[in-house]
């Protein structure tokens, strides 16, 4: 006689026999409380059963066959070793010959299967017997249920080779597969969904990615069949998968959600370590290739979780591709991640993050010169991702251990057009050679400082050759009127730095003045001066031969006025005034920069 819990909203359990268990334990053996003395004595690694053949060898063909080879004798012993499920499967079964109740559940469906095929309790043997019990039950209730599934697919790690062989894994696979096929509107089991912000309501929808928390529990190879055999019917979204892969990554890499420097340094065991391997390692060769599967910061947290554990230069090195490929859509968060290299003092991985902008910039190169994209859609990634740059090498100057070279690398890896503005370019080196404290930093677009600034040497040992080699990358002429004031005034930029910023303020605001001279004219005389200068000669009604000379002379001014603005240029040049300054300029100037 069995009972059968068919609530949706719990999991199945079966209940066999009546009679109360009256096992108990005694010097490492269990003995049954019996009027009749025991005749069969069944060994299992260090625990011994003291047991009765009439009850049993009825039942399992496999101790009926072993009690017929033996002697005829008071007491046969027999070992059963190798018995699936160990000591606790061998009593469920044993319990079930004399009556007694057992509790199923999926949580010891399998050990039970598994040790009642190897005892042989068929029906067979006998009519009724356990085993074909287990597989009703198996097939009809545990199958078709969410969660008895996956627990059931879970216990099978224990015994692989015998799941296996009994179509335990593939069935418990294909059941878990199907119900994450199944219309959302069609869901009515109960899972796991524990999202921020995400409150269970009644007549509440049940959102797409409502199977991923619970299959994350799974080993990771069940959950690499599971996924597998879903991406197989090609109905999931990539975008699907890639969550699934996301909560898998978060559930058994522990410190994949800290944002922390202390995420890192804390040592492990080479094999807690090989694990953290494989779950990398197989995590991505499960992304799918479709761009935006996974999100960006996904994949650069990723790269920096694959170097600490060790991944494979392989792995690596997709990763670092995939990254690559969606790099515009990082945010400076994604992009400060934590060194992990025990020889740099420095907070930040910008090796990391170079690498990426390389693959980046090799994919960017490689689709403009066979126009694969529009030319505005490449423009506007690579101006999208030199913004990005620029932000975060604010962010990293301020780490007082961040070398010139690695500032540097990574300021000039950036195309020149993908600078329209190069003010963010000057607040990052203006921030490495000084940084404000937060109470007196102006936190907005402007680069002019307070008056009472106190300020923090952060780089105090930087040479003026260091300091030119950070402003090298750096386009005075695509700074903004403001950030070029602020440059001119800088005491911490190198001599040509400031000249060349002056050269073109002033040039700026000579052509400003001239430009709102010249307006200030013409609108003082619009009604006068005709706007079109054919007109204006048929109004004066001039010949053939005067119009003649009107333009010859004008060509004549035109020359004339090209070659003086060459001439002032020339003298002009910031170049040319950094070599010609006088000795008192040159020593100001040192001081200055000293």
């Amino acid at each position: 006689m069995f009972l059968l819990n068919t609530e949706k909203s719990k999991m199945k359990f079966m209940k066999i026999g009546t009679k109360p268990d009256t096992f108990y334990t005694q010097d490492g053996s269990r003995i049954l409380i019996t009027d009749s003395p025991n005749d069969l004595v069944i060994r299992i690694n260090n625990t011994s059963y003291h047991l009765h053949r009439s009850s049993l060898v009825p039942k399992c063909g496999l101790l009926r066959r072993l009690c017929t080879d033996s002697e005829e004798s008071d007491s046969v012993t027999i070992e059963l070793n190798d018995i699936p499920g160990g000591a606790d499967a061998f009593e469920l079964c044993a319990k079930f010959c004399y009556g007694i109740t057992i509790n199923l559940s999926a949580h010891n469906l399998v050990d039970a299967l598994c040790a009642s095929k190897f005892l042989r309790m068929s029906d067979s043997v006998e009519k009724g017997n356990l085993l074909p019990k287990l597989e009703s039950f198996f097939h009809s209730c545990v199958l078709q249920g969410w969660k008895d599934s996956i627990v059931t697919l879970q216990s099978t790690a224990k015994l692989p080779e015998w799941c296996e062989n009994l179509g335990i894994i593939r069935k418990c696979i294909d059941s878990i597969v199907e119900k994450i096929l199944t219309p959302t509107a069609q869901v009515s089991w109960s899972h796991t969904y524990t999202r921020p912000g995400y409150q269970k309501r009644k007549h509440h929808s049940v959102p797409r990615d409502w199977w991923t928390e619970d299959i994350s529990d799974l080993d990771l190879d069940l959950f690499r069949c599971i996924i597998t055999a879903a991406r197989s019917s090609f109905t999931l979204p990539p975008q699907l998968i890639g969550e699934a892969l996301h909560v898998y990554t978060c559930r058994w890499l522990p410190y994949f959600k800290s944002k922390s420097h202390s995420g890192f340094s804390v040592k492990e065991n080479e094999a807690a370590l090989e694990r953290h391997r494989r779950v990398v390692n197989t995590v991505v060769n499960m992304i799918p290739a479709d761009k935006g599967s996974v999100s960006e910061g996904f994949l650069l947290r990723l790269v920096s979780i694959a170097n600490y554990v060790g991944a494979s230069l392989t792995t690596k090195t997709e990763l670092i591709r995939k990254a690559g490929l969606q790099l515009e859509e990082a945010t400076l968060a994604d992009l400060l991640l934590p060194s992990q290299s025990s020889s740099d003092h420095h907070r930040y991985d910008t090796d990391l993050v170079a690498a990426v902008l390389d693959s980046f910039l090799m994919l960017w190169r490689r689709q403009t010169s066979a126009h694969v994209s529009s030319n505005s859609q490449l423009l506007h990634s690579i101006r999208k991702v030199a913004k990005l740059i620029d932000s975060y090498l604010q962010a990293v100057s301020q780490d007082v251990h961040m070398p010139v070279p690695n500032f540097v690398s990574l300021a000039e890896a950036v195309p020149d057009i993908a600078r329209e503005s190069h003010d963010r370019l000057y607040k990052a080196i203006n921030m490495y050679l000084k940084v404000v404290m937060p109470a007196y930093f102006e936190q907005s677009s402007s680069l002019v400082l307070g008056t009472n600034g106190f300020t923090l040497q952060v780089h105090p040992e930087i040479s003026k050759e260091e300091k030119k080699r950070l402003c090298r990358s750096l386009d005075c002429q695509k700074l903004s009127a403001e950030v070029r004031a602020h440059a001119v005034k800088n005491e911490r930029m190198p001599l040509r730095t400031v000249v060349q910023a002056l050269f073109f303020d002033q040039e700026s605001s000579s052509k400003g003045v001239l430009s709102q001279a010249a307006s200030q004219v013409l609108a003082s005389r619009g009604k006068e001066v005709p706007t079109d200068e054919t007109s204006m000669m048929h109004k004066l009604h001039l010949g053939p031969s005067e119009t003649a000379s009107i333009g010859k002379a004008k060509s004549m001014r035109e020359g004339g006025s090209q070659r003086g603005e060459d001439k002032i240029r020339s003298s002009t040049d910031p170049r040319k005034l950094v070599r010609q300054g006088t000795g008192s300029e040159r020593k100001y100037h040192a001081s200055r920069d000293r």
